[in-house]
Parts: structure tokens; C-alpha cells; sequence
């Protein structure tokens, strides 16, 4: 046998010792989180939303494993714009929750600097008795550069909660006006958080929103801003009678609630009840859940392709000359965009 030949053989044989070793890791890793260690749920997700590519089959195999024992909490997209006392809400229906005997895991999606990609994660901070609560689960991440004000996993990341024993699933947005759609594609329940007095500058956002919305709850609805609060709900119950009614046979509502008096909270978990037995009576809720697997699959054929059209070397050099095509107006973006797929799809 040459040298050769045996360094080859060297290096298949440490191939399979690593593979059989990460298979024996991420099997170690779905029992500990399957067995609700908040630690491995954490490292979990960690190994979901890496970048890096040596990652991308340890997760795949832990998804693999998670997915058949997930699907069976109630899924909650909580949005709204800054200042709405999103935290602030989420903490005190997260604990009421809980004193109801529920787990509750809540996926807090900060917003990225576009500078720097560096964000603050600061909803620990903000939540900080639902934190500490041992039947609760919070983990702030980045949303980066995604639409939607939801991190790039997030849809993997419910599903790693969901096995881990989570019975509420509560999504944060970020809320600052992109498409809220992508998160009505992972959530059941869609809750829109609203400020009275805020002003027709926000119109442009909300009503983009409120289609969607199953509830809509006005914040801070106490003291000197209970009046304005009042007169907000008129309007917006006013406005709902405008849209089309929803596919699931439910009519939103528009309600009161300050988080900190502690008013409106038990009022609205009880609505959450009376919603899920709704759409899981009607059938709705099997049907959504099969379309938003659809989103799913399709949205991970586009990132998939994305990634492997970004990293492949023939291409580098040609897109840096398009670029500059583009910036010196000699190429529109379509035209370059489908010379790239062609040479591609020609390889």
C-alpha cells in the first residue's frame, strides 16, 4: 500500500469516528432536551442559527429527531411597534400562563444594527421575573437581516421547543413595519399591540397588520391615558368592520389592558382558551399548520439555493464584475440576476 494510499484511508477512517461521534453528541443533546434541561435547548438553538457549515448536519439531525415528538403547543406571534410595552406585556401573560399551569417558551426577537449586525438581546433584561421562572424558557435573538422582524430560525427554533416540552410557543417581532407575514406563517394566534394617541404616522404600519391580527389589545390602557385608550378602541373597532372576515370563522376584537396595573391580562388568556378550542373544533388549526409547513419547505428551497448560488467559487468573479456593471448603469439587476442563474444552472 503507498503512502498515499494510506494517509487516504487514514482520513476516510477519521471521517466516519466524527461522524458516528456527532451523531452520538446530537443524540446526547435531543435526550437532555428532551427531557426539558433548558442548558441543551439553548445549545440547541445555537447550533440551528450557526452560519457555519460544519454545523448544518448536526442540525439537520437534531430537526430530524425533534420534529415528530413537536406540534403540539399553541403558537403565539406577539407584535407591535417600539415603545408598546411589548416585554412588559409578554412577562405578565407569560406568568399568568404559568399560574395556569402551562410551560411557556418565548422566542424575543431583537432588531439588528444594519451597521454593524450587532444587537442588544436585552429582553432577559426586560423580562426578567418570567426569566427566572423555571417554567419558562426566554431566548432574545438577532433578526439580522431577515423580513418579518423574526430571526432566520425561528420556525426551527419553536420546533426545538416544542419538544423540549413547551406547551405556548410566544414570538416577539421586532414590530418595526416590515412584513409582519412571516410571522402569521409560524404563529396560530396573531396578537397586534396597539398605543392610543399614537398618531396617523403609524396608520401606514398597522393596517398592513391588522388583517391578520385574531386580537388586538390597546397597552397602557391606565390613568391619565385610560380615556384616550377608551376612545382608541371605538376607533379600531370602528376600522375592523372594514376588512374581510377571516378564513377561520373568528371575529377579532379589540380590548383594554395595562401590563403593569395588571388589567386586561387574565381577560385575555381566557380569549386564548376560547380561540384554540375554536380553530381546533372547525379544523382550522390542522389546515394552517400544513400550509405554514408549505411556507417552510418553500422558503428553505430559496435559502438553500441562495446559499449554495453565494458560495460557489465560479461565480465569485463574476459577480463582482455585474456589480459594478450595475453600479456604472451599464447592467440592470434582473438581467444580471439571470445571467448568473443560467451559468448555474449550466454548470
Amino acid at each position: 500500500m503507498s503512502e498515499g494510499t494510506g494517509n487516504a484511508r487514514q482520513r476516510a477512517i477519521e471521517k466516519i469516528r466524527k461522524e458516528r461521534a456527532e451523531r452520538g453528541n446530537i443524540q446526547v443533546l435531543f435526550d437532555e432536551l428532551k427531557a426539558g434541561k433548558r442548558d441543551a435547548l439553548s445549545k440547541a438553538i445555537t447550533i440551528i442559527e450557526s452560519h457555519r457549515e460544519e454545523d448544518r448536519e448536526p442540525a439537520d439531525a437534531l430537526l430530524s429527531l425533534c420534529l415528530p415528538i413537536s406540534g403540539n403547543s399553541r403558537r403565539i406571534g406577539i407584535t407591535g411597534v417600539p415603545g408598546v410595552g411589548k416585554s412588559t406585556f409578554i412577562e405578565s401573560f407569560g406568568m399568568a400562563l404559568i399560574g395556569n399551569g402551562l410551560q411557556v417558551a418565548v422566542l424575543a426577537i431583537d432588531p439588528s444594527s444594519q451597521r454593524s449586525g450587532g444587537s442588544i438581546l436585552g429582553d432577559k433584561t426586560r423580562m426578567e421575573q418570567l426569566s427566572r421562572a423555571p417554567e419558562a424558557f426566554v431566548r432574545p435573538s438577532p433578526a439580522a437581516d431577515t423580513l418579518g422582524g423574526v430571526a432566520r430560525a425561528t420556525r426551527e427554533s419553536i420546533v426545538l421547543c416544542e419538544a423540549a416540552g413547551y406547551d405556548t410557543i410566544i414570538v416577539e417581532t421586532v414590530g418595526v413595519g416590515q412584513s409582519e407575514t412571516a410571522v402569521n406563517d409560524m404563529v396560530d394566534f396573531f396578537l397586534l399591540l396597539m398605543l392610543a394617541g399614537a398618531g396617523d404616522e403609524l396608520q401606514g404600519i398597522k393596517r398592513g397588520i391588522m388583517e391578520m391580527a385574531v386580537r388586538m389589545l390597546i397597552t397602557k390602557a391606565a390613568g391619565d391615558n385610560a380615556k384616550k385608550a377608551i376612545n382608541a378602541k371605538r376607533q379600531y373597532k370602528a376600522a375592523l368592520h372594514l376588512y374581510p372576515p377571516s378564513d377561520n370563522d373568528w371575529v377579532t376584537q379589540v380590548e383594554l389592558c395595562s401590563a403593569l396595573e395588571n388589567t386586561g391580562v387574565d381577560e385575555f388568556v381566557d380569549q386564548c382558551n376560547t380561540y384554540f378550542e375554536h380553530i381546533s373544533s372547525n379544523g382550522w388549526k390542522s389546515r394552517h399548520r400544513e400550509e405554514q409547513d408549505l411556507a417552510w419547505f418553500n422558503d428553505a428551497i430559496k435559502s438553500e439555493l441562495l446559499r449554495s448560488f453565494s458560495s460557489d467559487p465560479s461565480l465569485a468573479e463574476e459577480m463582482v464584475k455585474m456589480r459594478e456593471m450595475i453600479g456604472a448603469k451599464k447592467l440592470s439587476p434582473f438581467a444580471a440576476a439571470h445571467q448568473l442563474v443560467k451559468k448555474f444552472q449550466g454548470k
